[in-house]
Formats: C-alpha cells, sequence, structure tokens
C-alpha cells in the first residue's frame, strides 16, 4: 500500500537559495564567534579571519549541496535514521574539505590557523556537524508548521465543499420527502442523520472529537446512503474488543473514508457491494480499516481519484499534526477491492 504522505519528502530542502544563504551566514556567524571569544589564544589578523570565513562559508556549500542531490534518497528513510546519515554525510565531507586544505598548507610549509592535521580536521567537522543539526532541526520544524498551515487550509476547504456539496443534500432531501408519508419515523432518523453529518462539516478543523462519536457519524452517513442505495449498499462492521472509543481525534477522520468508498467504489458498480470496516489493536497501535469493492482505474474518472486521494492527504496531515510520524494513512487496490488503513499510536 502507498503512503500519501510519503508524495513529499520530508527531509528539508536545501536547493532553496534563502536556505542556502542561511546556511553560508551560519557558518560565517561560527567564526565571527570564534574570533571575538576572549580566550587568550593567538589574536586574529584580517589574513586568519577572512581564510577561516572562506573554509567555513566553502564547507557550508559543499555539505548543502550534496545533502540537496540526497534528498530523496534520506527521505526513503525514517526521520531518525536520516538525520544521522544526513550528519555522517556532513562530518565526511567536512574531515575530507579540512584535510585537502590542511595538506595544501602543508605543501606550503604552514599550518591553516596555527593547529594540527587532526585537530583541524576533526575540529572542522565537529563545527560543521553543530551547524548542520541546527540548520536542519530549523528546517524541518519550519516545513512542518508549513505543512500544517496547508494541511488546515485544506481541512476547511473540505468542510466548506461538504458543507455546499449540491448531489448529496439535494438526493438526501428527496429521498426524505418520499419517506413522510411512507415511512415517518425512518424520514425522521434520517433528518437527525443529515443534521448530525452537517454539523459536524460546519464543525471540522474545531476541537477535537473520539473515535467513539467517528464510528457514529460513519454510521450516520451509511444509513443515510442505504435508504438511497438500497440492497446495493451492504455494511459490515468488525470490532475487535476492547477498543479505546474516548482516543482523542481530529474531526472528520473516518466518515471521509467511508464516503470515499460508497462515491468511488460501490455506487459506481451496477450491482453494489459491501463497505467493511474493521477496528483493531495490537500493542502499541489502534488500526481502522475501511474495505470497498472497486471498478478498475478508468483514465476518464481519473479527477474522483485526485479527489479521493486529497481527502486521504489532508486526513494524514492532520494525523501527522496530532500523533506525530507514527501515524500512518495508507491505501491501494488490491483484486478488485480498495483498502484505505489509518494506523494511530496508543501512546502519543
Amino acid at each position: 500500500m502507498r503512503d500519501p504522505r510519503r508524495d513529499q519528502p520530508w527531509f528539508p530542502d536545501l536547493c532553496r537559495l534563502p536556505r542556502l544563504a542561511a546556511l553560508l551566514g551560519l557558518a560565517a556567524l561560527v567564526v565571527v564567534v570564534l574570533a571575538l571569544a576572549p580566550d587568550g589564544a593567538q589574536g586574529w589578523s584580517a589574513y586568519r579571519f577572512l581564510s577561516a570565513c572562506g573554509l567555513a562559508m566553502w564547507l557550508a556549500l559543499a555539505v548543502a549541496v550534496l545533502l540537496c542531490k540526497l534528498r530523496a534518497p534520506l527521505s526513503r528513510l525514517s526521520q531518525r535514521l536520516g538525520a544521522l546519515a544526513a550528519l555522517a554525510v556532513a562530518a565526511a565531507v567536512a574531515f575530507a574539505g579540512a584535510g585537502v586544505v590542511h595538506a595544501l598548507y602543508s605543501t606550503l610549509g604552514a599550518e591553516p590557523l596555527g593547529v594540527g592535521f587532526w585537530r583541524f580536521t576533526s575540529g572542522s567537522a565537529a563545527v560543521t556537524v553543530l551547524i548542520v543539526a541546527l540548520a536542519l532541526r530549523h528546517f524541518y520544524v519550519s516545513d512542518r508548521w508549513a505543512a500544517q498551515v496547508e494541511a488546515n487550509a485544506r481541512a476547511e476547504a473540505d468542510a466548506l465543499q461538504a458543507r455546499i456539496r449540491p448531489h448529496f443534500l439535494f438526493n438526501s432531501m428527496n429521498l426524505i420527502a418520499g419517506l413522510l408519508r411512507r415511512d415517518p419515523a425512518v424520514a425522521e432518523r434520517a433528518v437527525l442523520d443529515l443534521s448530525d453529518l452537517f454539523r459536524a462539516a460546519l464543525g471540522a478543523g474545531e476541537g477535537e472529537s473520539t473515535l467513539a462519536a467517528e464510528c457514529e457519524l460513519a454510521a450516520q452517513y451509511l444509513s443515510i446512503e442505504q435508504l438511497r442505495l438500497g440492497d446495493r449498499l451492504q455494511v459490515a462492521w468488525e470490532r475487535s474488543e476492547p477498543l479505546p472509543w474516548e482516543l482523542p481525534l481530529p474531526r472528520l477522520v473516518l466518515q471521509p473514508l467511508v464516503e470515499n468508498a460508497v462515491l468511488h467504489g460501490v455506487s459506481r458498480l451496477p450491482e453494489g457491494g459491501t463497505v467493511s470496516i474493521a477496528l483493531w489493536t495490537d500493542a502499541q497501535s489502534l488500526h481502522l480499516r475501511v474495505r470497498n469493492p472497486a471498478p478498475p482505474q478508468d483514465p476518464s474518472l481519473a479527477s474522483l481519484h485526485r479527489g479521493a486521494g486529497h481527502a486521504q492527504r489532508s486526513i494524514a496531515h492532520r494525523l501527522a499534526w496530532r500523533f506525530g510520524p507514527r501515524a500512518r494513512v495508507t491505501a491501494g487496490w488490491s483484486d478488485g477491492y480498495y483498502a484505505c488503513e489509518v494506523t494511530l499510536p496508543l501512546d502519543a
């Protein structure tokens, strides 16, 4: 299955000119701090200062370019392993670059900055690692904040779309109008379910929900769709107790996945099908899986598939912000069925 969040690399993009300038400026700032430090050592001449600045900025530029090129493979690693690999690359580049500089100075009968080979190379590598670690952490936090802002904007757009979606509203109202005389009790239940759905859409992005509330909202949506589709839509709930029913969740996590299963799957098959919703836990995680029969991917329906993927990416972003990197949303087609699974840590 494919994780929608992996479409966007998590490793910070160092190919941007502002970030490259920030790294070069940070390297120069470190040299300024060293030059101003009152350590009683050999004084800093203008030549020594410019030489140190040139070395620091050259190493920063080399590391930035290399990490820029390695962004895609580093993003395929876990965040912890990828960060360690990036720092190891920075240390290796700095050690090798400082070694080359020291060797060039040695051929001229001098020592750069008045220090020996091992102190010069290891010190350059250590300072470079510190600079890169600080810069990567800052850029990573900045990227996550930007992603959260974008996810909030998408969630608000999804909520606005749910508020004004004409087809579902008109179909539901026509269905209720037809039930008023034939079965008033069912019509009343449909009105209440529809009211709860639109109330949840209006409150999307405001406060939190719970696992129990999300399941109830999904059941209400399916109840309305079953009235419309009749025997073409069957629903199978699989709940493996015990379940953390009071687990806090962002609003509208499960219902959009169920809606995708009906809209892009069952309703497009003449014979209909069964939407299966499974909930279970293991030692550390909660799992929610929505599975439904789905027609083959048709290029003429590409916009529908993009709509389903957009909802999953929005949910993945909001869950990642709420639960951290261990929250996952995976989805894929297999043997005529489409399945979307949400995995959430229970100890977050």
